[in-house]
């Protein structure tokens, strides 16, 4: 079994700026992803937000001083470093990013970049014009030169009122670029298409027949593919879930439309994955005005889906199709059956008991060499294993 999650050890460095506030959020998200934080601050971040906040939120000391005699041998900048499998410094100022372009060391974090043996990714956090200004851009591109890693920023409204480019990353789309620094990058080059959610079938235009997938384990691999190096395209359904970063995405609500938008796609996929609920059947026919409520009984005739797996399977040049069987009874017989029929080289056997909207799952891979049962995990950790599989099924 490959291991799912490691505790690493992140060194989190805050410079002086309003978005420190944002680092309290930050700290709560990486110490709920099994990180230990090591919080290492500027004197003028503490002007911001207080170390007592840092140190209460990440469980451990956090450290300003280059003289600050609790670590033994007195050199705090060496120690940390060696320790840490990545420094973030979010935000990153202006006037930091420029201390680390021209190798200043005058201060404990900018001293314990310098002496870093570890990743270096940087937030920039500063107002439009600073981020513009042309100095900035070319401190900025010797970043990059440098190998360093620049998160961002994003545009919109700044704490000074002016709206643009300057703004530091939200601790969620760090948390997301953090995980995706550390995912070996095992599907870089492949496409892979991915449905998710669950559809609606509309009955009239205000009811439909759906069901009660959240969409979360199709959500979870296309993220986790696309960190794994994948360019991915998601075709969705009915969800209300934040769309997956780095993917493209598209809203397909009904079986029909998702079928379709499947098609469009596919003949240049290496992958496909199945992930979506899509109902089997749908209205014949779908009213154009609310059916309003007159007799005691209704009666609705359904007509039958087409079956996207089945027919992405069966191309004259199909991708490496991955289908999911979601089942209430006789779970294993039940996928392994679907597998065999639709000819697919590997399916993922879902308990719809466990799974359906929760933030756990547990499923069991089938493929050509027999079953391979994964442990409850969360729904990321679920996504990295299958996609670790197939990835392995791949090479």
């Amino acid at each position: 079994m490959i291991s799912t999650s490691s505790s690493r050890t992140i060194v989190l460095g805050i410079t002086g700026g309003i978005a420190a506030y944002k680092a309290a959020q930050l700290v709560r998200l990486l110490v709920q992803h099994n990180y230990k934080v090591q919080v290492v601050m500027t004197e003028a971040a503490c002007q911001f937000i207080t170390p007592v906040t840092m140190q209460a939120l990440s469980g451990n000391p956090v450290f300003i001083s280059m003289w600050d005699n609790a670590i033994p041998n007195g050199m705090p900048h060496i120690e940390l470093s060696r320790q840490a499998d990545a420094i973030l410094v979010a935000p990153a100022s202006a006037d930091f990013i420029a201390k680390l372009v021209h190798g200043r060391a005058d201060d404990l974090l900018s001293t314990l970049c310098l002496a870093r043996d570890c990743p270096l990714l940087v937030a920039p956090a500063m107002n439009k014009q600073m981020w513009e200004n042309p100095a900035t851009q070319r401190n900025i591109a010797q970043l990059h030169a440098d190998h360093i890693t620049v998160l961002g920023p994003d545009a919109g409204e700044q704490a000074c009122g002016e709206v643009g480019l300057g703004r530091m990353l939200e601790p969620d789309d760090l948390m997301q670029a953090l995980q995706a620094h550390f995912t070996p990058k095992r599907l870089l080059g492949k496409r892979i298409l991915i449905t998710a959610g669950a559809t609606l079938e509309h009955i009239d235009p205000v009811r439909a027949i759906t069901n009660l997938s959240s969409g979360k384990m199709g959500y979870a691999i296309a993220q986790v593919a696309a960190n794994m190096g994948a360019d991915v395209t998601l075709i969705y359904g009915h969800s209300t879930l934040a769309l997956p970063a780095h993917v493209t995405s598209i809203q397909a609500t009904s079986a029909e439309r998702m079928y379709q938008a499947v098609m469009q796609h596919v003949s240049n996929q290496d992958v496909f994955i199945g992930v979506a609920a899509v109902a089997d059947y749908s209205p014949a026919q779908s009213a154009p005005q609310k059916i309003k409520k007159s007799e005691d009984t209704l009666t609705i005739e359904l007509k039958k889906n087409k079956d996207i797996l089945a027919d992405v399977a069966s191309l004259p040049n199909p991708p490496f199709c991955v289908g999911f069987a979601a089942e209430s009874e006789q779970v294993i017989a039940q996928a392994t059956q679907k597998r065999f029929t639709k000819k697919l080289p590997l399916i993922v056997a879902n308990d719809i008991s466990v799974a359906m909207g929760n933030e756990l799952n547990q499923v069991t891979l089938i493929d050509d060499v027999g079953t391979h049962p994964l442990p409850l995990l969360s729904k990321p950790e679920v996504a990295s294993l299958i996609l670790q599989h197939m990835a392995n099924m791949l090479n």
